[in-house]
């Protein structure tokens, strides 16, 4: 989602004589076909030139297996430059790789912060930004935080989302999923929800209780809970039984997001999906006690709640009574990041 719309703007900077080209290299780390192959097929990204296959493992294996085999991969094909996006371990691993091999290393979505050290996320992005030698920011604070720790202004470039990117250049062909049939669902007449974080869904009593709050407070209105199958099977597990969600298999990226642009709201502990609902102007609870992507409260439609569930009730309340705020689109999350970037990787670096 974050590579797609840079990949399309090398592409065309490139027939427009730009001296620029690219070796897109798939780590494996996501390896479920829902969460990667069916990416590279509906947001038309090209087949990788490499997938090193590093996934599974616990954090620090796949770590070191990622680094290893990238390090392989970039000796055999150097480059002049190291381009990784978001917070995932890849993002970490093939940065170190990269600067221990003397190459530059730009960061897309740098200077994002929760400060919880508890999230393995917060931890690559730190680790990350630590070495990296440009940065493409999404918000003004990000690039704030950076100068912050210590680095110069000169490096620091503020383009925008590249996810909105994505959702800006897809909008258009989202797909209706054939639970919208399934279910009999309408617009604005149910919820969306996600929930993947290990402090949310490894503790089966935290769960069950998670769910009961939701279940019981949506006004009998259908909750669609795309599922990771781990998660599932804690649910199962627990025996929870559930009149108002409905639990269904992972969806592409333009399936999932027709039913968020349809939703009544979305309820969800993810970082990505509170920007696309700012967008889109959809209401947001967010299950978590602290966020990276603050600009999605102060402007967007987003609200962060904590990780109590009796604060689900009084949030589902207000949004069910049509209470939300009115949110507005951040500063220069206009679909035109990768192009801001392409651009300043041809005549800037």
């Amino acid at each position: 989602m974050k590579i797609a719309p840079i990949i399309h703007a090398i592409q065309k900077a490139k027939k427009s004589g730009e001296q620029i080209d690219y070796r897109l290299v798939h780590t494996g780390q996501h390896y479920d076909e829902k969460m990667s192959e069916t990416f590279f097929k509906q947001l038309n990204i090209p087949h990788p030139d490499v997938n090193l296959a590093c996934g599974g493992g616990s954090q620090a294996e796949q770590t070191a297996a990622i680094m290893l085999a990238f390090e392989k991969e970039i000796l055999a094909n150097p480059s002049d430059l190291v381009v990784v996006v978001g917070d995932v371990t890849s993002t970490m691993a093939c940065s170190i790789v990269a600067k221990k091999l003397s190459i530059k290393v730009a960061h897309v979505e740098a200077g994002i912060r929760s400060w919880d050290c508890s999230m393995p996320e917060e931890i690559n992005r730190m680790l990350t930004d630590s070495i990296t030698d440009c940065f493409f920011t999404t918000s003004t604070l990000a690039g704030e935080n950076l100068l912050n720790e210590g680095h110069k202004k000169e490096q620091i470039h503020f383009v925008g989302n590249v996810m909105i990117d994505t959702l800006r250049a897809n909008e258009s062909r989202f797909q209706q999923p054939e639970v919208w049939k399934e279910l009999g669902l309408s617009p604005k007449a149910y919820l969306v929800m996600t929930m993947h974080r290990p402090a949310n869904v490894d503790e089966e009593a935290k769960l069950k209780e998670f769910i009961s709050s939701i279940d019981d407070n949506t006004n009998a209105m259908p909750v669609v809970f795309p599922i990771h199958p781990r998660t599932k099977a804690i649910l199962e597990k627990a025996g929870i039984q559930m009149k108002n969600i409905h639990l269904v298999e992972p969806l592409g990226y333009l399936e999932f997001n027709y039913l968020v642009k349809h939703a009544k709201g979305v309820l969800t502990d993810s970082g990505g999906i509170t920007e696309e609902t700012t967008v889109m102007n959809v209401p947001c609870i967010t299950l978590r006690d602290n966020t990276e992507r603050p600009e999605t409260i102060d402007i967007g439609t987003n609200e962060l709640i904590g990780t109590d569930p009796k604060k689900i009730k009084p949030a589902l309340e207000k949004l069910l009574a049509g209470k939300w705020k009115q949110g507005h689109i951040p500063e220069k999350w206009d679909g035109k990041a990768a192009e801001r970037i392409v651009s300043i990787l041809c005549h800037s670096l």
